[in-house]
């Protein structure tokens, strides 16, 4: 007995299918990918030396209509081949099978009818996503729809831009959604404002809704490096407990207890008939019976910046050391890579050694790389810590700065601050900074 298999698949908008599928002990396996050139090398074959079966997905994978797919099931059916579709429970009817089996039959064609308008309209969009089109639909706010791309729209452009500056100022999404309500009467929900922020649009580039992004399609909001900003921002924001990530207080979230592991929260104290207020660190949810006792924030404070005008310069310098091997290099050398690929292809095409489609998915899969590769390296940290690391290393430097400003500062380099007590109850902080394993 003798088993071959047929698969197609459109890679502009399918995932390639693997040869190994069927479960079944399969003699050989004819796929196409795009056109059909092994369809027609199989019904060649067929007349040849006809096999006892032949496997399918769907019977759809035949052909492009239904005329097409009908003649060639015809065809392969006449010379005595049994077609099987694992994916549409069917298979050629015999003498002996009831009429049900040709109502089943029917019923898949009509399917098959009602599905090719629903491929072409994916194919349509597929081959917008190969010419790195804008998909369907209305632009985002900031841009509006051109001849083949996003334009920038010069009346809402810049009132993205202040919500992402307003964000990098001061750190806090509630705060940016506010102010653009205040300055512009722009409303939006702090839902869309973090939509805002993740949105590959505003950094010039389009996720299809397949999940690849394609870099480079349209004007840019926002630049590559604030984007890596907005980015390490939000990760860390994400650590957080919540409603810290916004709060006015530059240590809210940052400090933990070490004897019960709880977060600390900020209380003020105003004693009566006392202008002035006094700030306290307590711990949350103390699991201990002797609680934990509070501690002065301005003390905590003080400290915080002591330790990091010692500390960092040498863990900066430490990390740098410890990263023998640098990612960025690498990830920056694959990009460079993928670019001359991406410059090179318009010349194989003038050359005749790719055709359209083979060059545009060729380029679609190069730009899809590129975003992804993109994506890794604003994930790392900034280059310039050394030089940050010196100017920050000075008091005067962190005395200068509202709590907003220090709030910025201290996420972008501290995971952790451990208040850890003593036995004379006095206390001393461990300061965890994001270089440490």
């Amino acid at each position: 007995m003798r088993i071959i298999a047929y698969l197609y698949a459109d890679p502009a908008f399918e995932e390639i299918p693997e040869l190994e599928i069927w479960g079944w002990e399969v003699d050989r396996v004819y796929r196409d990918l795009g056109d059909r050139f092994q369809l027609q090398q199989l019904q060649q074959d067929c007349q040849n030396i006809p096999p006892n079966y032949l496997l399918l997905r769907r019977l759809e994978e035949l052909g492009d209509t239904l005329d097409v797919v009908v003649g060639i099931l015809q065809q392969l059916e006449s010379v005595g081949i049994k077609i099987i579709a694992t994916e549409q429970n069917y298979r050629t009817p015999t003498s002996d099978d009831d009429p049900q089996s040709r109502y089943r039959l029917s019923l898949i064609l009509a399917e098959i009818e009602s599905d090719r308008r629903s491929r072409c309209i994916r194919q349509g969009h597929a081959r917008n996503r190969l010419r790195a089109a804008p998909p369907p639909g209305r632009a985002p706010y900031g841009y509006r729809r051109g001849k083949d791309r996003y334009i920038l729209d010069r009346s809402t452009a810049p009132v993205v831009k202040d919500f992402f500056d307003r964000y990098l100022l001061y750190n806090s999404l509630r705060e940016s959604v506010r102010y653009l309500e205040k300055k512009y009467g722009k409303k939006i929900s702090v839902t869309t404002g973090r939509r805002w922020l993740t949105n590959p649009i505003y950094r010039g580039d389009i996720r299809y809704h397949n999940g690849h992004i394609i870099v480079n399609t349209h004007p840019a909001i926002v630049s590559r490096e604030e984007a890596a900003q907005v980015d390490r921002l939000l990760r860390r924001n994400s650590r957080l407990p919540s409603r810290t990530a916004s709060a006015p207080r530059s240590l809210a979230g940052l400090t933990i207890c070490h004897e019960c592991m709880a977060n600390y929260t900020i209380t003020r104290v105003k004693p009566r008939n006392n202008v002035k207020e006094y700030l306290y660190l307590r711990p949350v949810h103390c699991s201990r019976s002797n609680r934990c006792k509070g501690v002065s924030y301005t003390e905590v404070l003080t400290k915080t910046i002591e330790q990091i005008c010692q500390q960092l310069p040498l863990a900066i310098a430490n990390f740098n050391r410890a990263e023998e091997f640098n990612p960025k290099q690498e990830i920056a050398a694959e990009i460079a890579q993928k670019e001359a690929i991406l410059q090179h292809i318009p010349d194989l095409q003038i050359q005749g050694i790719l055709d359209e489609d083979t060059a545009n998915l060729r380029s679609y899969k190069l730009r899809a790389e590129l975003a992804r590769l993109q994506q890794n390296l604003a994930q790392l940290p900034p280059d310039n810590l050394q030089p940050i690391a010196q100017e920050i290393s000075f008091p005067q430097f962190w005395q200068d700065l509202s709590e907003s400003e220090r709030r910025f500062y201290f996420r972008e380099f501290i995971k952790q601050i451990l208040i850890i007590r003593d036995r004379d109850g006095s206390w001393h902080l461990k300061i965890v900074f994001i270089f440490d394993s």
